[in-house]
């Protein structure tokens, strides 16, 4: 999955978030589990 300078992800688990200051390829995992984006 490719992430976006800007895109802001979620936490399932543990409600943490995260904004991405430098796009690439992966993915990001908090918890043991993949972050899902967070709606706008």
């Amino acid at each position: 999955m490719a992430t976006e300078t800007g895109q802001r992800f979620v936490c399932g688990t543990c409600e943490s978030e995260f904004v991405v200051t430098r796009g690439g390829e992966g993915e990001i995992t908090c918890c043991d589990a993949p972050m899902t984006p967070k709606a706008k």
